[in-house]
């Protein structure tokens, strides 16, 4: 039989989720017939709070934070965030938990965001878009504010890290290609400030140079689709372009293949196209789009389960998810003659 959930201890007082939680932390009246209701109801049920649940419980507030120093129009069009986001929420619900969410324009901005989120507005913080230096870990070990790192960062400060292996799939990717008999192969980036970006593109350069493959066919990119189109009709204009190009995400490849297709460059029959992130959009375009999955909703979750540990005061190690794995669609052929 599956063991109770909160949820059910709400039903079967005929209460709240955040009833039930008040009952238990204390942090408000309750009138003594509800309470002696949810508590019977929890005792027929053989439900007790977790020690996380009740650590949360006592907590200043019931959010979480997240700040992001990015483009809106970026946001809205990348569909990572919609989905990690979501893998967060699913999370939090369970214990009555919001995100509150900053979208900033500059690191200032961004750096003031975190110290007034640290004067009570928040339990703690998730960090995503780590760059190579980033004043953020400093920042929030000096406000005592418990945070998690989305992504790898090489120097973490002590925080935990949810994050996946893009090195895996940007290899998947290489190897694919290689064995589709291409052999200029280009990469259009993110910004390489990123710490994810940079690992990307060192990967590429990396894996050709072990191959003996030119590794110098790169174009820095923002992750717009603007950036994508001007970086591909970069690559196509020069005297002898690529036969296939990997992009740093999906929206990116998106513009550069419909680009390549309105100039006369049949994909995949003269240039191959490759994406990174597996948004539901990919599977839909003509030609399908081959790219890399990664589970950004199991992401999103891991990354708030290891946050409210780490509220809660229990040692969080790192959290690495499964894959990434290659998608092969129909953008990728072999190589033109």
């Amino acid at each position: 039989m599956p063991r109770a959930t909160i949820d059910d201890v709400a039903a079967r007082a005929g209460v709240s989720k955040g009833t039930v939680s008040l009952v238990y932390s204390g942090k408000r009246t309750i009138s003594e017939e509800t309470r002696e209701r949810v508590l019977r109801a929890a005792a027929d049920l053989d439900w007790v709070p977790s020690s996380r649940a009740r650590a949360l419980a006592t907590r200043r507030s019931s959010t979480i934070g997240l700040v992001l120093a990015r483009d809106p129009d970026v946001i809205a069009t990348d569909t990572f965030f919609a989905g990690f986001l979501a893998g967060v929420e699913a999370v939090l619900s369970t214990v009555d938990m919001g995100v509150l969410m900053q979208v900033v324009p500059d690191h200032d901005r961004e750096r003031d965001a975190y110290r007034s989120l640290a004067r009570g507005r928040v339990d703690g913080v998730l960090l995503l878009d780590l760059e190579i230096d980033d004043a953020r870990l400093d920042i929030v070990r000096s406000l005592s504010l418990p945070a998690v790192i989305v992504g790898a960062h090489p120097n973490p400060a002590g925080l935990p890290q949810a994050h996946v292996d893009d090195g895996r799939g940007m290899v998947a990717l290489l190897d694919h290609l290689i064995e589709l008999g291409h052999s200029r192969i280009a990469h259009v980036s993110g910004p390489v400030g990123y710490v994810h970006a940079r690992h990307r593109l060192d990967t590429f350069r990396s894996s050709l140079r072990e191959r003996g493959l030119d590794p110098s066919l790169v174009v820095e990119g923002d992750f717009t689709a603007q950036s994508g189109r001007s970086a591909t009709a970069e690559l196509l204009a020069a005297e002898t372009p690529p036969t296939a190009i990997t992009f740093a995400n999906d929206v990116m490849a998106m513009a550069g293949l419909s680009y390549a297709q309105s100039i006369g460059v049949a994909v995949p029959d003269d240039l191959s196209v490759t994406g990174f992130d597996d948004s539901e959009l990919a599977a839909h375009l003509t030609p399908s789009l081959t790219t890399v999955h990664t589970d950004v909703v199991a992401w999103g979750r891991r990354a708030a389960e290891s946050l409210l540990g780490h509220i809660a005061g229990d040692d969080v190690a790192d959290a690495v998810l499964d894959g990434p794995h290659l998608v092969n669609r129909n953008s990728t052929g072999p190589a033109a003659s």
